[in-house]
């Protein structure tokens, strides 16, 4: 599962980083949650950073819900509401952390993934665009989690961490873009050809910590929010004392 964001990077680095130009000015978030907007690398128009809608709705839709979050990387080439997205309309869903939360004696602990560095990572994402009454929205890849996730969430997003592995996310495996219709006859193949990347991948660069619950509250959007705080457990047992 993905169900928080951040990207508060300095915003000439993501431009550096992902060599796109922001279609608006890059404010720095700390804690991005669905129904928000949220910067992305669409594959149609790789050159630019767009501002779409977290939660993902399916053009054939009523537009009446909240839209998917979330889209597991096991069904896309099957599910209907992500199987054309996955085969024409992916991107990359820029970051510098997202948020899980773990089970505890007394409720829910958030905690944050991030790079040692805190520069800026892609997730693997696919979009849709503006209905009659609906923005462009988007959703974040999951896939199982590895040896970093997996003592918080059985799920986690598809980090895409090298420079190749985002162009094939974008391009398929040929080395053009596909852009807008063009090569629709491609697509399919195209998609079929990227299931390696959505597999579960050590991702030796992320590390976790616990952060504060005031993260629950969509509301609140601040530097402290990426602070570490101790865990329940340990302020349970007393072990932060050692």
């Amino acid at each position: 599962m993905c169900g928080r964001l951040s990207l508060f990077a300095d915003p000439a680095l993501v431009a550096e980083r992902f060599d796109a130009e922001p279609t608006r000015p890059l404010d720095p978030r700390y804690n991005v949650a669905p129904s928000q907007r949220h910067p992305v690398v669409r594959n149609d128009d790789p050159d630019a950073v767009r501002f779409p809608t977290w939660g993902l709705v399916p053009k054939w839709a009523d537009g009446s819900g909240s839209g998917h979050v979330n889209a597991r990387a096991e069904t896309l080439a099957d599910k209907p509401s992500f199987r054309e997205a996955y085969a024409q309309r992916r991107c990359l869903v820029l970051a510098d952390g997202f948020y899980d939360w773990t089970d505890t004696p007394t409720g829910k602990q958030p905690y944050r993934f991030e790079r040692e560095d805190r520069d800026p990572f892609a997730l693997a994402g696919l979009w849709e665009p503006p209905g009659d009454d609906c923005p462009a929205t988007f959703t974040v890849v999951t896939t199982e989690a590895n040896a970093v996730v997996e003592p918080v969430h059985h799920r986690m997003p598809v980090v895409l961490s090298s420079e190749r592995a985002r162009r094939r996310w974008l391009r398929g495996d040929s080395d053009r873009a596909v852009r807008g219709g063009a090569e629709e006859a491609s697509d399919d193949a195209a998609a079929s050809s990227l299931a390696d990347l959505l597999d579960p991948r050590p991702t030796p660069e992320l590390h976790a910590y616990p952060v504060s619950s005031a993260l629950n509250d969509p509301a609140n959007d601040s530097a402290a929010l990426v602070e570490a705080v101790p865990a329940e457990e340990d302020v349970q047992t007393g072990l932060d004392e050692f």
